[in-house]
């Protein structure tokens, strides 16, 4: 019994020594994670490990004694949570004795005690024996670079688990880290000792008298000049190292007698990468420095700071240096003053206005704009700061705008004002008669009020600024300013439509309407109102057509001033108003004046969305009205007029519907569902009620029987139950579903069966899945397939089919792919072939009035590439198998799917499709070319070595295409001629002569455009192989 139990006992031991002689003497790596795993799971003990590698650990043979220290380490780094506290000890110590021993065994040795490191119960002491050890035994930077890495690893884990035993070193501790890292060159041990020594600052380590010598050894990498290699599998940047390096170096002001003097000499070098290193780092110091830390030196800084933005060529340094001026300034504004130490601050900023001021006399000389970027930037530091450089300069700016007449000169100044008056707001003071400006004030508003006048348009546009700014300084502006104000903005707003101040002052009308609603409502408003009032009195003589009318120009006034809620209830009235005039016949008016009035509408409805309670005034005003008005026009008439036909034009019914969907997209659920209650029995029942002046002739029903210009009111419903959020439950939405689907096929108007087709549609998408869901689409897909079969309805049912279609594409329906497989078959048909391929346009790009993410649909994020990983195939497929009079449909459809899908997804099945795009350019369908075309020119600059293979056939369709009877689609192909450019140079010489012969054709172009992308590709391909091309 016993014999046997002795070899039971014996047997996993001999298993042990044979993978530890395996690993030793074999030269096996596998053996070491066999051991690791049999230790861990509990098969052998570390201790057994030791006395299986005992005579490998006093081999007097280094290369073994290596190998078996290194099984060791490699087990202790998976298993050293197993150890037991009296393990450990004896095996640091046993580690430590073996760091004198040969070097070849250091590598094995210090792995070893990384993985001690490791041990979370490390007995007190043993972690400053280790470092000890390490500092006087081992040379760091004689050792290969991942064992230096171990080095830093092991000080790395010692100082986050035994940072109070390691302080209790002193400054031995830091002296003893310098001599590790002194000359270290490998960027991934720089990046944790730069780390290290961070957080040796940073956490109060004792530096000692070496703290010169702890700077010296990290600044000599300073600045980094390191390019990574390529293919790089580290991942190091340079700007990793540029980051860590700067952590230190302005982790500490005892730094600075050493740091400001190097980063002088950097910033005054020729090298551009040093001067943005070092006054980036600049910046980055004076956050935690003081003035006694920058006092000696501010004359040189403010010197070379100077320079870089007087003579400097790089924006970038001119923007770090006054970055650096900024924080210069801020540092020595926020510094507590004993009473009779000297400010520095006031010194510093003297300095500055001497050396910058005079230049401000001078606007048409170079220094001008670089003094007013420095002083801008002192100033901004600190209020301090802004009042000193305020009170000098402003006065000067003054004095010079009035000094000098030119329009040139005088924007100049008015330039270098508002750059003073932006630094302004963000400092605040208690008192209002504190703040700088307030003695300035009157002059100020004087001077923007010269600009706002002058002839000069340039002019104008700096005064607009200039008075948006002023406006917004806390209580600054009196009721007379901004009488004055308002006053000079009305006029403005009737300036040429599209010019820059006439769009500068319709954007400071609506900012300041934010911050002075009541200026508005009492100043401006009413004088719009009277202008509106004036021109519908004069609107019989005057042409409604003219695009510059005072008429259209208030209308867009109104709207733009519309930014607050108090004025929404005065502005809104007024457009609603105006619109109710046009209707009762006392104004004559087209189509285009109630479309412009409903984009004022719209522009009102986007500005009151931020505010929930003037987004359901604008709702429950302006919604009811436009359908009062709509239906109104749809009741039959004996004598019916002018303006009702007007109203019920596709375009002015689209125009009132997105009223309608803007005005509904940022309902509350609560107020959508109290809204819908109402306008869906309007459509299904009917009820009148709720609208305005509702004593209409005859009923509303444009589902039952109604005449046709009631069923085209389907658009506004459309617009509102599209926009509701999902949540909302609509009231009979069966009977609703079923009459949008009977209305959908209706063949008399086609405007009223597509609205309902998109109603429809919008509807399914917001559907929850579910029983109720299945029996509509049931009910869609027998509707479409018996109004398919030859008949009048059978563009209808398309349209419904293509519709229903995009709504379940979007939310990835099962029911989607049957839908889209119906539509390519719809590709071979002879009279909806070329109508079914554009539909592929509209199931690949966004709609902006149904199925929109801002309408609550239900979009996901990845559509396009779904669909074209589904259905690509089979297009191609359809392609290769149809007639030759169909496949043009497969290349336009597949042309609209490329063209849209995200060019990241497109480009690895390239080398597959280029064939059936270049195909495409032949097809005489001028849609088809101008799509393949637009697909192919962001290719050729993202994939020019695929594109290079079809050189050939790309340079002589784009040539072909040059001349299209299109214009659209010959600056389509110009275009791409001028890309092809970007292809490999030896690949395109050869076809340089002919191209640039070609190319001379369209320069004589009847179309200016077509000639301007001529020369611009011809220019490109004349400089094909020349030097610095």
């Amino acid at each position: 019994m016993a014999a046997a139990a002795a070899l039971e006992a014996a047997a996993p031991t001999g298993a042990l020594w044979g993978l530890v002689q395996d690993f030793v003497m074999g030269q096996q790596e596998g053996p070491a994670g066999q051991v690791a795993a049999d230790v861990k799971s509990g098969s052998y003990t570390v201790l057994q490990v030791v006395e299986a590698l005992g005579s490998s650990l006093d081999n007097p043979e280094p290369r073994t004694r290596a190998r078996g220290i290194q099984l060791l380490s490699q087990v202790l780094l998976q298993c050293h949570p197993l150890l037991l506290e009296k393990e450990v000890v004896h095996l640091i110590l046993f580690y430590e004795n073996r760091l004198k021993d040969h070097h070849l065994v250091i590598p094995s040795v210090l792995q070893g005690l990384r993985a001690l490191s490791l041990y979370v119960s490390l007995p007190s002491g043993l972690a400053v024996s280790v470092l000890k050890a390490i500092f006087q035994e081992v040379h760091v930077q004689s050792l290969p670079q991942v064992d230096r890495h171990t080095v830093y690893n092991i000080i790395t884990n010692f100082m986050q688990t035994r940072e109070e035993e390691l302080k209790g070193l002193g400054a031995d501790f830091t002296f003893g880290f310098i001599q590790v890292m002194d000359g270290e060159k490998d960027p991934r041990n720089l990046l944790v000792a730069f780390r290290i020594v961070h957080d040796l600052i940073s956490r109060d380590y004792s530096l000692g008298p070496f703290v010169e010598e702890l700077f010296e050894v990290t600044s000599c990498y300073f600045p980094i000049d390191f390019t990574p290699p390529p293919n790089d599998p580290h991942g190091i940047q340079r700007e990793d190292l540029i980051l860590s390096l700067r952590a230190v170096l302005a982790s500490t002001p005892r730094f600075a007698e050493f740091l400001l003097p190097l980063l002088i000499e950097k910033v005054d070098s020729e090298i551009l990468s040093a001067k943005l290193d070092s006054l980036q780092t600049l910046n980055a110091c004076c956050a935690v420095y003081g003035q006694k830390e920058l006092k000696d030196f501010l004359p040189s800084l403010w010197a070379s700071i100077r320079r870089e933005v007087f003579q400097t060529a790089s924006e970038r340094v001119e923007a770090e240096g006054l970055a650096a001026l900024h924080s210069l300034t801020a540092c020595l504004s926020r510094s507590v003053l004993r009473a009779d130490a000297e400010d520095l601050l006031d010194s510093f900023l003297s300095n500055i206005l001497q050396d910058c001021r005079h230049h401000l006399c001078e606007p048409d000389m170079k220094l001008v704009w670089p003094s007013a970027k420095l002083l801008q930037a002192a100033a901004g530091a600190s209020t301090r700061a802004c009042d000193h450089i305020t009170s000098n300069v402003l006065p000067l700016l003054l004095e010079q705008f009035h000094k000098h007449s030119q329009s040139n000169q005088r924007r100049t100044i008015l330039e270098m004002i508002l750059g003073f008056l932006k630094v302004q707001p963000k400092w605040s003071y208690e008192d209002k008669d504190e703040r700088p400006l307030s003695s300035f004030k009157d002059q100020l508003c004087s001077l923007v009020f010269m600009a706002l006048t002058d002839p000069s348009s340039q002019l104008q546009l700096v005064g607009i600024r200039t008075l948006t700014v002023l406006g917004a300084q806390p209580d600054l502006l009196s009721s007379v300013d901004l009488e004055l104000a308002v006053g000079h903005l009305y006029r403005l707003s009737f300036l040429e439509q599209d010019s820059q101040s006439w769009v500068a002052a319709l954007e400071a009308s609506g900012t300041l309407a934010t911050l002075f609603p009541g200026a508005f409502s009492s100043h401006l408003v009413p004088k719009l109102a009277e202008e509106l009032h004036k021109e519908e009195s004069n609107l019989v003589r005057e042409d409604w057509h003219t695009k510059c009318s005072r008429h259209l120009l208030c209308l867009q006034a109104l709207s733009a001033v519309s930014t607050h809620p108090s004025i929404v209830k005065e502005t809104l009235p007024l457009l609603l108003q105006h619109l109710w005039q046009l209707n009762k016949g006392n104004v004559v008016a087209g189509a285009s004046e109630v479309i412009a009035i409903c984009q004022s509408l719209d522009q009102v409805a986007e500005k009151c969305q931020q505010d929930p309670d003037c987004c359901w005034y604008f709702h429950d005003t302006a919604v009811p009205c436009l359908l009062a008005l709509a239906v109104q026009a749809s009741i039959p008439e004996q004598e019916p007029s002018v303006i009702r036909k007007v109203l019920l034009e596709d375009g002015v019914l689209t125009a009132m519907a997105s009223v309608i969907g803007t005005a509904t997209t940022h309902l509350s659920p609560e107020l959508a569902a109290q809204s819908v209650t109402r306008i869906v029995p309007l459509f299904l029942d009917g009820n009148t009620s709720f609208l305005p002046e509702n004593s209409f002739s005859s009923r509303f029903q444009p589902f039952q029987d109604g005449s046709l210009g009631q069923r085209r009111l389907v658009a506004l419903l459309m617009a509102f139950v599209c926009s509701l959020p999902r949540n909302v439950e609509i009231p009979q939405l069966n009977r609703l579903m079923r009459e949008l689907l009977s209305l959908s096929c209706c063949y008399s108007c086609p405007f009223s069966a597509t609205a309902a087709a998109k109603c429809f549609a919008g509807l399914l998408n917001k559907h929850p899945a579910g029983q109720q869901l299945d029996e509509f689409l049931q009910l869609a897909m027998d509707t479409v397939e018996a109004s398919l079969s030859p008949g009048p309805s059978r563009s209808q049912a398309f349209t419904l089919l293509l519709w229903v279609t995009k709504a379940l594409v979007l939310r990835y329906h099962p029911l989607s792919s049957c839908l889209t497989n119906r539509l390519m078959g719809l590709l071979s048909d002879p009279e909806l072939g070329p109508t079914a391929a554009d539909g592929f346009s509209l199931l690949m790009s966004d709609c902006t009035d149904v199925l929109t993410r801002a309408g609550h649909a239900e979009v996901r994020i990845m559509f396009r590439q779904r669909f074209f990983t589904d259905n690509v195939p089979a297009l191609v497929q359809g392609f290769h198998a149809a007639p030759q009079d169909v496949k043009p449909n497969y290349l336009k459809g597949l042309s609209h799917v490329l063209n849209r899908l995200p060019k990241p997804v497109l480009l690895p099945e390239l080398p597959t499709l280029l064939s059936l795009l270049l195909e495409a350019l032949s097809c005489p369908d001028s849609v088809v070319q101008l799509s393949t075309l637009s697909c192919l020119q962001p290719l050729l600059l993202e994939a020019p070595q695929v594109m290079s293979l079809h050189i050939d056939t790309l340079v002589t369709k784009f040539l072909n295409l040059s001349s299209s009877p299109s214009m659209a689609v010959r600056i389509a192909a110009l275009q791409c001629m001028h890309a092809l450019t970007r292809l490999p140079t030896p690949v395109l010489l050869p076809y340089k002569p002919q191209v640039i012969r070609a190319l001379a054709r369209p320069l004589d172009d009847k179309k200016r455009l077509v000639r301007k992308e001529a020369v611009s590709a011809r220019g490109e391909w004349f400089l094909l192989g020349s030097p610095g091309s």
